[in-house]
């Protein structure tokens, strides 16, 4: 099966032929807009997609192809933080609170959380914060088989501040100990921070690349599995982000 993770840097009604091109039986795409509120074309194209977002125009879309299906998976909860004193509110927070997840299981084999992780400078909890604060929520779904984590993170190792536990780093970690590991690194064996395959350009700028954008499979999927990561040429004037694209199975 063929999965695509994209951050399509919006308005995904008029780089449709962009997407089709990647083949995807399934396409996970951060900053489009809801198909229900756009053009006939669009919603043609979308058929039976799941969509989350906090405005029409930027949020997650999943696009089934290929006679695949997709159903939304139902995590709600909320988490406090234990053996504090202080009685904040900002010690307790739920799933409904956090910015942008979409958790959807396709043809009744794989759940998938996909990401678009928000913040602001604001948010102490902002972007990878935003996952930390999902992951202590939900430890025992994404600990289940076939679990897939797929999106825009907004984050890297060399962003990491050491009197955060919720940095990069650490979150990663609790992430590995629920058993799932970055498909890009365990394919390519390079270290946290120093990719040599960016996913992100600022401003589209080829002398700023950042690696941002990822995808989490458990031990018995990353042996299957293949990623390839799209061309800067080819894809840098249709978005900021590159797709990456990934492969699970014959």
């Amino acid at each position: 099966m063929n999965f695509v993770t994209w951050n399509c840097n919006g308005g995904l009604r008029n780089k449709l032929k962009e997407a089709e091109s990647l083949d995807a039986d399934i396409l996970i795409i951060q900053e489009c807009e809801d198909p229900e509120r756009s053009t006939q074309a669009y919603r043609d194209w979308a058929g039976e997609y799941l969509w989350v977002g906090k405005n029409k125009n930027k949020g997650i879309g999943i696009f089934p192809k290929n006679g695949n299906e997709v159903t939304l998976l139902n995590w709600s909860g909320s988490y406090s933080i234990p053996g504090l004193i202080s009685s904040s509110a900002s010690t307790t927070w739920s799933t409904a609170e956090l910015q942008l997840f979409l958790p959807f299981r396709i043809n009744n084999h794989y759940n998938v959380l996909a990401c678009w992780t928000k913040g602001s400078d604001s948010q102490a909890f902002g972007y990878i914060g935003q996952l930390w604060k999902y992951l202590q929520i939900h430890r025992t779904e994404l600990s289940a088989p076939n679990t897939i984590i797929a999106g825009d993170l907004n984050s890297n190792k060399v962003w990491d501040k050491p009197d955060r536990w919720w940095n990069h780093t650490d979150t990663f970690n609790e992430i590995a100990n629920i058993g799932l590991q970055s498909l890009y690194h365990y394919q390519s064996r390079e270290i946290a921070g120093k990719e040599t395959q960016p996913t992100f350009f600022l401003h589209r700028k080829q002398h700023k690349p950042y690696h941002i954008d990822y995808v989490l499979l458990p031990q018995n999927l990353l042996d299957e599995a293949k990623l390839s990561i799209g061309e800067y040429n080819k894809w840098i004037t249709v978005s900021d982000h590159l797709p990456l694209i990934f492969e699970i199975g014959s």
